[in-house]
């Protein structure tokens, strides 16, 4: 039997030269550019024309959204400046009322001799100064506390709260005094402090401010 008999079934196809190996029937061929039928049980083969699955999909920090300041900590956080500048403004009126004591109390020296008037004059210019060193560095923490509820921990939380509830406390006191003096002005600042403390302490009770300290950070 020759392998040139056309009608010889073992030979190679027709138009094929002997030695050639034999060509693949057309549904086994691939077919570049097109997806390949998925094989049996549903699963598409990772070849051409399917993407690429992630290994991990869902992974800690791939898709994850920027978590927002919940807004009872971003009004917390705007009190927080409102009470610095009010604080920054004391310390400075009272920087210069303690040098306008002491500046009277020299002139009185000068005049008629050093004497009780004169010494209680710089006491009470040095207390003065010192209250308003006190209060700029009550501004300066108001400022690192709004600062810091962007990073801070459970620490910022925590001085915060006794912060608000201190501020509140100092209200009370302001009232009470507005109260015997019957000052409406005096009346309205107590209000205003007592509304500000209780607001930021809320906002760190609050499960919403204990969760946003709480929160993973990547």
């Amino acid at each position: 039997m020759s392998f040139g008999d056309p009608n010889n079934p073992y030979g190679p196809p027709q138009g094929q030269p002997p030695g050639y190996p034999p060509q693949q029937p057309p549904s086994a061929a691939p077919t570049y550019g097109y997806p390949q039928q998925p094989p049996a049980g549903g699963i598409p083969p990772q070849g051409y024309g399917y993407p690429q699955q992630p290994a991990y999909p869902g992974h800690l920090g791939t898709n994850m959204l920027p978590q927002s300041m919940p807004g009872l900590m971003m009004t917390a956080r705007v009190l927080l400046y409102i009470v610095a500048g009010v604080q920054i403004l004391m310390g400075i009126f009272a920087i210069f009322g303690a040098a306008t004591i002491n500046d009277a109390s020299n002139a009185g020296e000068d005049t008629f001799g050093s004497n009780g008037f004169s010494d209680i004059g710089h006491a009470s210019a040095g207390v003065i100064f010192v209250i308003a060193l006190v209060i700029l560095g009550l501004a300066g923490l108001s400022i690192t506390l709004g600062v810091k509820f962007s990073g801070g921990g459970q620490g910022i939380r925590i001085t915060t709260m006794i912060y608000g509830i201190l501020g509140a406390l100092f209200g009370v006191l302001i009232l009470i005094g507005a109260a015997d003096a019957g000052s409406s002005a005096a009346l309205v600042w107590a209000l205003l402090w007592i509304g500000f403390g209780g607001i930021m302490a809320a906002a760190m009770i609050a499960p919403s401010g204990a969760a946003w300290f709480n929160r993973p950070r990547y």
